[in-house]
C-alpha cells in the first residue's frame, strides 16, 4: 500500500493552514499543533525543513511564526512532500546505488517506475491552494494584465 509518512501529512496540513492565512498573518508551530492535534516538536522540525527548502519564511518574536514564501497557487504537494521526505520511490531498487542482483531478470522495475512517475505528476499538479478546501478549488487564474478571475 502506498502511503505518505506522518511527517508529510503534518506538512501538508500545516501548509494548507498557512495558505488560508496567506497575506494576513504568520502562524506559530504551537498554534497549529493545538488546532490540528499534532505534536509541537515534530511540527516545528517539519516547518524548519519547509523553511530550509524555501517554501516558508519564519519570523521571530512575539508576533512571529511561519508564513508561505510564495503564493499558495504556485506551491505543489510534490514540493512539500519532497522537502520533508526526499524523493519518492516505489521500489527499493530505485534507491540502490550498486544496482540490483535481479536487474537482468526483473520485469517489475520499469512498470513500477512508470507508476511512481504518474504519482509524481499528479502531486506536481496539485497545489496547496487547492488543498485548502472546496471553496478554494480550482485555483483562480491569473490573466496577463494582472487581474485575478474566478472560473
Amino acid at each position: 500500500m502506498l502511503r505518505l509518512t506522518k511527517k508529510a501529512d503534518y506538512g501538508l496540513i500545516a501548509m494548507s493552514h498557512l495558505a488560508q492565512q496567506f497575506g494576513r498573518r504568520a502562524c506559530s508551530a504551537k498554534d497549529m499543533s493545538e488546532i490540528y492535534g499534532m505534536p509541537q516538536e515534530a511540527l516545528a522540525k517539519i516547518l524548519q525543513r519547509l523553511t530550509k527548502a524555501g517554501l516558508l519564511t519564519s519570523q521571530c518574536g512575539t508576533t512571529g511564526g511561519y508564513a508561505l514564501a510564495r503564493d499558495p497557487r504556485t506551491i505543489t504537494a510534490f514540493e512539500v512532500i519532497r522537502a520533508i521526505d526526499g524523493p519518492l520511490f516505489m521500489t527499493s531498487c530505485s534507491t540502490t546505488v550498486r544496482g540490483c542482483g535481479q536487474r537482468a531478470r526483473c520485469t517489475v522495475r520499469e512498470p513500477l517506475h512508470k507508476v511512481s512517475r504518474s504519482i509524481e505528476e499528479v502531486l506536481e499538479r496539485l497545489t496547496i491552494w487547492e488543498m485548502t478546501g472546496p471553496k478554494h478549488a480550482p485555483a483562480p487564474k491569473v490573466v496577463s494584465i494582472g487581474w485575478i478571475s474566478r472560473p
